[in-house]
């Protein structure tokens, strides 16, 4: 079953006193996130915001800023530990991360995982939007089996990286989305960070199954998904995605059909939609009417023009 997802924490430095803005977003994210120095690159004003999601264990965020500097030095470091390793993926703005192992420059579409108690500075000239994963130092070692991470490890996670990578991006980055999150399954999210450190890590089953449900999430729209699709976006046989499924006692087709329905039920007790419950069908990927209503009132016991209608009253 999915976690359900905690409230997000959301903060953003737009309307706080332009003067105190760098102090906030420094006392903010020593709080919610990893104690750090900010200064901007020029006379400009920090504009920043920030989503935290808490789960059991590890911690999620989105961040997105204007150009700007964040120093994580020694003193910081004693004052305030993470005890973490941090994973940093960039979805927009080239960012440099100088370390005293070098220099590393991390592009769009690529991971940073780090040792968060290391010293560190980091640069966004062109601004940034990135997620975050904050693994804490004896969960990490639990699932990946590495003691620590000694030196930065830059991983892709675009198109062509593995799939495991790819996973990890969809389902951190529909976690934290600002509009209408989704639940991420902690135990998932950690198979896939152990899958992407190497393939001999972590349960191999479980981060397929976690890859193969972060590409179904993204494409619930395509009536025509089929587990072949599945299969081949996650890199396994259609056979192998099969077991992988069947050890969690469903099968693809079901978790489709489970995932669409959920997807249906969200957004019909929404009360400011007018959207009808035959555009939802078929938002969702269901090319019959006939054949949603039928599966809704299955699944939930009632029909989905109750719930529509239930919702605007």
């Amino acid at each position: 079953m999915r976690q359900m997802l905690p409230a997000p924490l959301a903060f953003s430095t737009a309307g706080l006193p332009e003067s105190r803005r760098v102090e906030l977003w420094e006392s903010h994210n020593a709080a919610a996130l990893i104690g750090l120095r900010c200064r901007t690159l020029t006379a400009s004003v920090l504009e920043a915001t920030e989503i935290n999601v808490q789960l059991e264990r590890i911690h999620l965020a989105r961040v997105r800023g204007n150009p700007h500097v964040v120093e994580r030095d020694q003193a910081l470091v004693r004052r305030r530990p993470a005890d973490s390793i941090a994973l940093f993926l960039s979805l927009a703005g080239e960012a440099f991360f100088y370390h005293d192992d070098g220099v590393r420059v991390v592009q769009p579409g690529e991971m940073l995982m780090c040792d968060a108690d290391r010293p560190y500075l980091r640069g966004f000239s062109h601004g940034l939007e990135e997620l975050v994963v904050k693994v804490p130092r004896d969960v990490f070692a639990q699932v990946t089996g590495l003691e620590q991470v000694v030196r930065p490890v830059v991983v892709p996670f675009g198109a062509g990286a593995s799939s495991f990578a790819r996973a990890l991006a969809r389902v951190v980055g529909a976690a934290t989305r600002f509009d209408d999150p989704q639940p991420a399954d902690e135990k998932g999210l950690l198979e896939l960070v152990a899958a992407v450190t190497g393939p001999d890590r972590g349960d191999l089953v479980t981060a397929y199954r976690a890859a193969a449900q972060a590409y179904i999430d993204q494409h619930l729209a395509d009536p025509a998904l089929s587990a072949p699709q599945v299969a081949a976006a996650v890199g396994i046989s259609t056979r192998h995605l099969s077991r992988v499924f069947g050890e969690a006692g469903t099968s693809v087709r079901q978790y489709v059909l489970s995932r669409r329905l959920e997807a249906a039920h969200s957004l019909l007790e929404r009360p400011a939609t007018t959207t009808t419950v035959a555009a939802v069908a078929h938002r969702c990927g269901f090319a019959s009417a006939a054949h949603f209503s039928n599966a809704f009132r299955a699944h939930f016991g009632e029909r989905a023009s109750d719930v529509r209608r239930r919702a605007g009253a």
